[in-house]
């Protein structure tokens, strides 16, 4: 296979967030917060909508838009990388990085009908919402993939 590594490191990191996930699915109560220190917090919150609770509200259809456009993604995503050169390492590392959280979300979304959020941050008043890894690896590869390195020419 061509992307052997790649692949590898999706699984680890779709594992991974579906491991810390079944935490505090099995460990907390919807809501429960634990403080961590003053700027981290760990809260369980359920999210129905997409990035920011955007569209939480929507019942049923919402949710089955929300699911179609997660595969749609994670094919798009799928279907980039095979067209990505196995020099583009940088490229690579962001593109899976997004596949994986694409595709971390999308298992919630399918078997529960919301997305798992836990990483709780806020500091001086201020909240970021509420987040989860899959989360984190859509962010890490979107920053791979805009500040990627011209690749030489040949």
């Amino acid at each position: 296979m061509k992307y052997k590594g790649y692949y590898l490191l999706f699984l680890v990191l779709v594992l991974l967030d579906q491991f810390t996930k079944q935490i505090f699915i099995s460990s907390f109560e919807v809501g429960q917060s634990i403080i961590i220190n003053p700027y981290l917090s760990w809260t369980y919150l359920q999210n129905t909508g997409a990035a920011f609770s955007i569209l939480a509200d929507g019942g049923g259809v919402q949710k089955a838009f929300l699911l179609a456009v997660s595969v749609l993604v994670s094919v798009i995503v799928i279907l980039w990388i095979h067209k990505t050169s196995e020099y583009q390492r940088q490229k690579l590392f962001g593109q899976f990085f997004l596949l994986s959280g694409a595709v971390g979300n999308l298992i919630d979304r399918a078997q529960y009908g919301y997305v798992v959020d836990f990483i709780d941050m806020h500091t001086n008043g201020f909240y970021w919402p509420v987040f989860n890894l899959a989360d984190s690896f859509i962010f890490i590869g979107a920053i791979l993939l805009l500040f990627q390195r011209k690749q030489p020419s040949l």
